[in-house]
């Protein structure tokens, strides 16, 4: 008797999952491949990373350059799902080790594909777009976390503090205190904590506790 034969549906969707776990692990390999060394690699080191011929890479992505705008784009979901905002309604000192804490890890986790980003975004304008993106998402998230020290200064004073606290949390701020200056995780943590604390004005009295 033979073996009963699945429907064409459920045979379509398997191989389209299969491809999609293909799809992923070429984009997993070029990350790890990025924190080795921070260089875009080449097809053949992604295929012998990913444990796929080079042939399955082009049949998903039409070249490298699609390749990398998909991982970027990738990379940066997975980002955002790290990055939950916590401790929003906290207290001054608690806002500032969260917000901190949580961007460290970002920056820790993903500095080595910045840094690929950034040094390719003048041959590839997508990637400068998505550069603007992430900062103003960083941006964004220094205004929620800092509300209420934010809101108590005018205008001006407000979009100099913004564009002061993006550039101290950028990627490379952190670079250049974990691998120049050679500090521990916790300490670059106390570094932006103690720098932050200095540039935001007074919390309000009517606001979270200072």
């Amino acid at each position: 008797m033979n073996a009963p034969v699945a429907p064409k549906s459920a045979r379509v969707d398997g191989r389209r999952q299969r491809s999609e776990r293909t799809r992923q692990a070429i984009m997993d390999a070029y990350i790890a491949l990025l924190r080795e060394r921070p260089q875009i690699p080449t097809a053949a080191q992604i295929a012998v990373r990913a444990g796929v011929s080079t042939r399955s890479i082009f049949e998903r992505f039409d070249d490298l350059q699609t390749l990398s705008l998909a991982t970027v784009d990738y990379a940066f979901a997975i980002g955002e799902s790290q990055v939950v905002a916590r401790n929003v309604d906290g207290d001054r000192q608690t806002r500032l080790r969260s917000h901190v804490e949580t961007r460290a890890r970002t920056c820790e986790q993903w500095l080595p594909l910045w840094r690929v980003v950034v040094n390719n975004a003048s041959r590839l304008d997508e990637l400068d777009v998505r550069i603007r993106i992430v900062r103003e998402v960083v941006s964004r998230r220094i205004e929620l976390m800092y509300a209420p020290e934010l809101g108590s200064v005018d205008a001006d004073k407000r979009r100099d503090l913004l564009v002061a606290l993006e550039i101290l949390t950028d990627f490379e701020s952190w670079g250049r205190m974990r691998e120049v200056n050679g500090l521990s995780f916790e300490e670059a943590c106390r570094v932006w904590v103690d720098t932050i604390d200095r540039l935001l004005p007074a919390t309000p009295r009517d606001g979270h506790g200072s």
